[in-house]
């Protein structure tokens, strides 16, 4: 972003300040639709076994329980999207996570927010809500 850009008000916030280090459009674009293809459930079920191992789309299918042309279909998207490499060994075509800081970090964000989600720290905090409930009705 230019550092010539002044905002039409200034709150004191420091808004202008977080201007100044704001990326360019296109680099919020190649974010956006790598995030865009990790938003359904298949492709971020393949993108995390790929984070783990290298597999053939017919080893995919079978740990994901999809279908051969379904698991090509995602991998086609997430290769587009630059997240998974393909490489092939005699007739066989191997898949596996890009090794850019992009895949690596969504791959931390994935097992990051998996943790955070545990059924049973969620399960926990259930409990927790519906016993204070009980408490306030009595």
């Amino acid at each position: 972003m230019s550092d010539q850009m002044k905002l039409p008000h200034d709150h004191g916030h420091g808004a202008d300040e977080v201007l100044g280090y704001m990326p360019d459009a296109p680099v919020f674009s190649e974010v956006s639709e790598a995030m865009k293809q990790l938003g359904d459930a298949s492709r971020l079920r393949i993108f995390w076994i790929l984070c783990h191992c290298e597999e053939c789309v017919i080893n995919i299918a079978a740990m994901t329980e999809m279908s051969s042309p379904a698991v090509s279909h995602h991998l086609r998207l997430l290769k587009d999207s630059g997240l998974v490499t393909a490489k092939r060994h005699g007739k066989e075509m191997y898949y596996r996570a890009a090794d850019t800081e992009l895949a690596v970090t969504l791959h931390r964000v994935v097992e990051q927010v998996a943790r955070i989600s545990c059924p049973d720290k969620f399960r926990d905090h259930k409990e927790h809500i519906h016993t204070e409930h009980t408490h306030e009705e009595a």
